[in-house]
């Protein structure tokens, strides 16, 4: 959701979360290991450790919770993949391949200096931004405008509309970020999660539209309108890095990537 397309106030509020190694309490760590996730992301910046996801994932006990043990490690692989596209340094002819540089940019380039004011907007929502601030991608899955900083912040009780630069100056917020919007339905739009689980079904409305579950799915979520619907080349070639990622991370986790991975033939959503 790279033009999309959190906790500190509970932290100082409720103590610092110890991080989990192994079995945490979401029962990710029982599906990744620190040696896993290294292998995913060989070049990830420092602010995305092991540590800081096993924290953040505790927070959303659903997340790779549900269902089989594929299915769980499938939504993993659907997770890091668009998360991995988001923020990645990588490309045909990178070093090690095109899927070895996922999360390694924090935030969306060019943005840092406060040029991006596209984003410094709250439409209609109560969320309004802050003068001063900027709203442009930040996370693992570039979480962007005000309002959704704004309605993150207030699910998890942290200040991002105030302070949104604490995505990228802690990496338990930033994954937390990211995993509030993939579990997070934002109606019509059912959540990645959901999606992913196959707990979504498709309305006959959904049907006639091309909507059905699997990995192309949560690229209409997330990113639908621009490169579901486009026959460019280059806005393809996004698309089909996301299902590149997928595949691999899907193969690494040692999961199956279902079906209807591509959303090419699905109306994305207005």
């Amino acid at each position: 959701m790279q033009l999309l397309f959190l906790w500190f106030a509970a932290w100082v509020s409720a103590g610092p979360v110890t991080p989990s190694h192994g079995d945490g309490p979401s029962g990710v760590g029982a599906l990744l290991t620190r040696q896993q996730y290294e292998r995913l992301f060989p070049h990830h910046d420092r602010l995305y450790t092991y540590e800081a996801f096993i924290t953040a994932a505790a927070s959303f006990p659903l997340f790779a919770g549900e269902g089989s043990p594929e299915v769980r490690k499938r939504e993993l692989a659907a997770f890091f993949a668009h998360a991995a596209h988001e923020t990645t340094n990588g490309g045909p002819g990178s070093a090690g391949g095109p899927y070895a540089w996922g999360l390694f940019y924090t935030e969306e380039l060019g943005c840092k200096d406060g040029h991006c004011t596209v984003y410094n907007t709250g439409g209609s929502s109560p969320y309004q931004p802050v003068p001063g601030k900027s709203y442009h991608g930040r996370g693992p899955l570039q979480l962007s405008y005000a309002y959704n900083y704004g309605q993150a912040g207030a699910d998890m009780n942290l200040p991002l509309l105030a302070r949104p630069e604490l995505v990228t100056q802690d990496g338990v917020i930033a994954f937390r970020a990211a995993l509030w919007f993939w579990m997070k339905p934002q109606p019509p739009k059912p959540s990645c999660h959901d999606v992913i689980c196959g707990k979504w079904t498709p309305g006959a409305g959904d049907l006639r539209l091309g909507r059905k579950p699997g990995f192309g799915m949560t690229i209409n979520i997330i990113n639908g309108g621009i490169e579901c619907a486009s026959k460019d080349p280059a806005i393809k070639g996004n698309r089909d890095d996301r299902i590149g990622f997928y595949r691999r991370f899907a193969k690494l986790l040692g999961t199956t990537v279902g079906s209807d991975c591509d959303c090419a033939a699905m109306t994305p959503y207005k």
